[in-house]
């Protein structure tokens, strides 16, 4: 396509990512980081790959004080990492449950444990690390000199404000989605089950230039919906029935996460209302999404509208979060989130209310914070509800 943006990054932006993180350890008097998962590698790296998907065999990134990453890596994965900018791979014959990797580790990290250097391990809410125990506990015995330090905080700062080559491809997704949602009125119609409808959008997503679609969920019942996680079943959709479909469709590893919602055949009342008042809380979200102001603010300013039907507060626990190389990131647009917003964050606004007999219903667009305000990723859903089918 014309407008596509180029796929991956040029070594200038990686090499930008990590004095950026180099900053900062300094900052922190940190050696280096260790990493293992696969956002945090590639965002260093480029190395993109969907064998992430098969958790047999450990990944690992050293990012040093100075200097560039070094990789150590299965000999499996050489091949693909030779074609970043990285230049230290270090490779094992994996998987080798006996010495994944733990051995190379030692080799490279032990003249920090001489030195009781302090090491960058990202240890707090939203990370884990993606190796044995049992194989990280050999390897902190093996480096006893070591100490690791928490380092989510930095990692957060690094990806949450996006650079202008990140948001073009977060863009890029969230226009294709919107021409996959398009299609939906021409897709859906009563009788047809809910399961197939999940493959007839997935299709068109991909016909309209997604990599992948690896995340759609939704619901649909009648008057409303009741959750929006379960796996899509064989019931036929109905007139009366609410539907909604969420999509995390991808593009050159980046996400978009939005959704919308239809009413086949008509709609009753009060879901016409809780559509009406989910719009104006996006619209509250979006208006107050500027630098400076907090998460919990850009919460609280949906939650007065929602509060219109629905006086719990948000019982899913937030209004939206961050986006971008994975379907959620940080931050939490949430109560006990008081991340202050900066300019290149990409967030969903995406308030929900329960109404009815135990219904509910979610509303998500995808924004960018700009010196100005935010600015919409997503093509902005009409203030009605949507009649289909």
């Amino acid at each position: 396509m014309a407008d596509q943006p180029e796929r991956g990054f040029p070594a200038e932006e990686f090499a930008a990512r990590t004095a950026r993180a180099q900053a900062l350890m300094a900052e922190k008097d940190l050696a280096g980081l260790f990493l293992t998962t696969e956002a945090e590698i590639r965002y260093f790296t480029g190395f993109h790959t969907l064998f992430w998907q098969s958790p047999t065999r450990p990944w690992f990134l050293f990012v040093p004080a100075e200097g560039k990453p070094v990789a150590v890596i299965p000999e499996i994965g050489a091949a693909l990492m030779r074609r970043t900018w990285i230049e230290d791979i270090r490779t094992w014959s994996a998987p080798a449950p006996e010495d994944d990797g733990i051995s190379l580790l030692v080799d490279l990290l032990s003249p920090l444990a001489a030195k009781g250097a302090r090491l960058g391990v990202p240890e707090g809410h939203e990370t884990h690390l993606r190796m044995p125990l049992g194989d990280h506990e050999r390897l902190l015995k093996a480096l006893a000199g070591l100490q690791p330090v928490d380092c989510t905080d930095l990692i957060r700062r690094l990806r949450m404000v996006k650079s202008e080559a990140e948001i073009a491809k977060i863009a890029h997704i969230c226009a294709i989605g919107a021409r996959a949602f398009a299609r939906v009125p021409r897709l859906a119609k009563a009788g047809q089950p809910l399961e197939e409808l999940f493959r007839e959008f997935r299709r068109a997503a991909l016909a309209e230039g997604a990599d992948d679609v690896p995340y759609l969920v939704g619901g649909a019942d009648r008057g409303g919906y009741h959750d929006v996680i379960s796996p899509p079943s064989r019931r036929p959709l109905r007139a009366g029935d609410i539907l909604m479909l969420d999509t995390g469709a991808s593009w050159d590893g980046y996400f978009c996460d939005f959704d919308r919602n239809f009413a086949v055949g008509g709609a009753d009342d009060l879901s016409r209302r809780a559509h009406e008042v989910l719009w104006r809380a996006t619209e509250a979200g979006i208006a107050a999404a500027k630098p400076g102001a907090t998460c919990r603010e850009v919460f609280d300013a949906m939650r007065r509208v929602t509060a219109e039907m629905d006086g719990s507060g948000g019982d899913v626990g937030r209004f939206g979060h961050g986006l971008g190389m994975q379907l959620t990131e940080w931050p939490s647009l949430a109560a006990f989130d008081e991340t202050v917003l900066e300019e290149g964050m990409v967030l969903t606004i995406e308030p929900s209310l329960s109404y009815g007999d135990g219904r509910i219903m979610v509303h998500e667009e995808n924004v960018v914070v700009r010196a100005g305000g935010a600015e919409l990723l997503t093509v902005r859903a009409a203030p009605e509800l949507e009649v289909i089918g």
